[in-house]
């Protein structure tokens, strides 16, 4: 049991060290999660404070710099991005950062249909973006079993088992040839959901998000990201949206990217059409802003 202890003890603190000092994915989301708590509403008039948070399809395809330089002087915008993460990971973790004092003027949840809206959170949400209330009720909400809401808990607690799944991929990918295409994250070639279910689903779960936005002074935005296998319901996902009074944005049907601009998992955008998509994004989320704004004060 000595040695047992010693080793478990060793892992964590090799886990930890590792983490610390070599992931790009924890440093990022640490600082923009702290950069988020600090988010006020803006003093100036006609600048409005944004927080952005989505999962690898934002990160790789908005580039941030020239959004920021794009819509500067109009808004001021804070990004938080974590692969993986969906509807789960986000409500649970604005709820957090709202009690912890953020207060952003608007939201924009980068929600894409394939897999953002699936009934689970991401293996690095419960330790980055949860607290302990956050996984205990995110257990509740998903009906999960002792054994799942477990897990959950020693993931938030224990940087190892947050870390198990990584360490098991990267030696996958050592010693099986091709293994990210053998086993890729997410699969390009389905259709995404449809139908009336995943209408009511969306609308749901939407309501419910912008309830919490709304409760601590923000306004809520989908922000629907392109992905090749989303053409028939990203514009279902709209109509869904603004039933449920939340501004929905497509800045770039997916319909008009090709798989050109897409990477080789056909899934993330690349460089190109990163540069259209953060094109479409900074023409269209200020536009919309502000005849939100305008239509508020009448």
């Amino acid at each position: 049991m000595g040695t047992c202890a010693i080793l478990v003890i060793a892992l964590e603190l090799y886990s930890i060290h590792v983490v610390k000092h070599y992931s790009v994915t924890d440093a990022r989301v640490t600082r923009q999660y702290a950069e988020a708590l600090a988010i006020r509403p803006v003093p100036s008039a006609g600048t409005t404070s944004v927080l952005i948070v989505g999962n690898s399809l934002l990160l790789y395809g908005v580039e941030f710099d020239k959004l920021r330089e794009q819509t500067a002087g109009t808004l001021q915008i804070h990004p938080i991005f974590l692969e993986g993460t969906g509807y789960y990971d986000w409500f649970y973790a604005l709820r957090r950062l709202f009690r912890h004092g953020a207060r952003p003027q608007v939201v924009v949840a980068g929600l894409e249909p394939n897999t953002s809206f699936q009934s689970s959170v991401w293996e690095q949400t419960p330790r980055l973006l949860f607290g302990a209330g956050e996984v205990l009720d995110v257990a509740s909400d998903l009906e999960l079993d002792r054994t799942a809401t477990t897990n959950l808990l020693f993931s938030h607690v224990s940087t190892f088992w947050e870390m198990r799944s990584f360490f098991r991929r990267r030696i996958l990918r050592a010693v099986v040839p091709h293994f990210e295409n053998l086993f890729p994250y997410v699969r390009s070639d389905g259709s995404g959901p449809q139908g009336p279910e995943f209408e009511t689903m969306i609308m749901s779960r939407l309501r419910t998000l912008n309830e919490l936005c709304e409760a601590n002074g923000a306004r809520l935005v989908l922000l629907i990201p392109p992905t090749l296998s989303s053409e028939a319901v990203a514009h279902q996902m709209v109509a869904a949206s603004e039933k449920v009074g939340v501004r929905a944005l497509l800045p770039i049907d997916p319909v008009d990217l090709t798989a050109r601009f897409y990477e080789a998992d056909a899934v993330h955008l690349n460089p190109e059409g990163a540069v259209r998509f953060t094109s479409a994004l900074a023409r269209d989320l200020p536009r919309i802003l502000s005849s939100e704004t305008v239509a508020s004060k009448h």
